[in-house]
């Protein structure tokens, strides 16, 4: 089964709590802000040895708050259809614009983000501007979905569309460039539920939308 949840900020009781409900063969999606490679400390190395011990399977977006410096070290590899960056057997990181087949559900995955406080720049020590999906990203994640049919079941993201955005309230309204382009996705593609995870809330917003933060639910919830 595909489980989902939102930002998780290198907070390794989220594992724990899966671990209670997913079985072997379960994927969780963790929708950005993973966390575990941030300052590449032997506590950091543990947990994620421990992680690695898990039953399930972990694939996590990256959002606006990664050491992509300590990402880029881990090689590439295919997985269910798609280009991933292997960490351990079971843990996982989807790149933007890749296209998973995971149940025999269509998965697109799309992480980063531009974030409305600077000064998390430069606390990662590292790497900031990889955050931003360059534009051969965005053009990749179109070319998939055009490949695709632009008909896909999830769509998996750590930012929402700014059109989405704007059902926060003012003070969530942040308009950039990824929000725009989510936009234009959300216009272009046939999806049955999309997840995304930066807004730090739980909350379904409609029959299509739903932003994750602590929960941990099954795709197949959405309606």
């Amino acid at each position: 089964m595909i489980y989902v949840t939102g930002d998780v900020h290198g907070d390794v009781s989220r594992f724990r709590a899966a671990a209670r409900r997913l079985k072997k063969g379960d994927v969780l999606v963790v929708c950005g802000d993973f966390g575990l490679l941030w300052d590449g400390s032997k506590k950091e190395q543990r947990r994620l040895r421990r992680l690695a011990r898990r039953r399930y399977t972990v694939a996590f977006l990256d959002g606006q708050h990664e050491n992509y410096d300590l990402l880029a070290a881990y090689p590439e590899a295919e997985w269910n259809g798609g280009r991933v960056q292997q960490l351990a057997p079971n843990i996982v990181h989807l790149l933007r614009g890749e296209l998973y087949t995971i149940e025999g559900k269509r998965c697109f995955a799309f992480g980063g983000g531009e974030s409305e406080s600077p000064e998390w720049r430069t606390q990662a020590g590292a790497g900031w501007e990889q955050a931003v999906p360059t534009e051969e990203q965005l053009r990749g994640g179109m070319q998939t979905l055009e490949r695709a049919g632009f008909a896909v079941d999830y769509v998996f993201t750590h930012e929402p569309s700014a059109r989405v955005r704007t059902f926060f309230g003012p003070a969530a309204d942040l308009t950039d460039g990824l929000g725009l382009y989510f936009n234009w996705v959300e216009q272009h593609t046939t999806f049955r539920h999309w997840y995304f995870g930066c807004i730090h809330k739980d909350k379904q917003l409609s029959r299509k939308y739903t932003a994750l933060f602590l929960q941990i639910r099954p795709v197949e919830d959405a309606p």
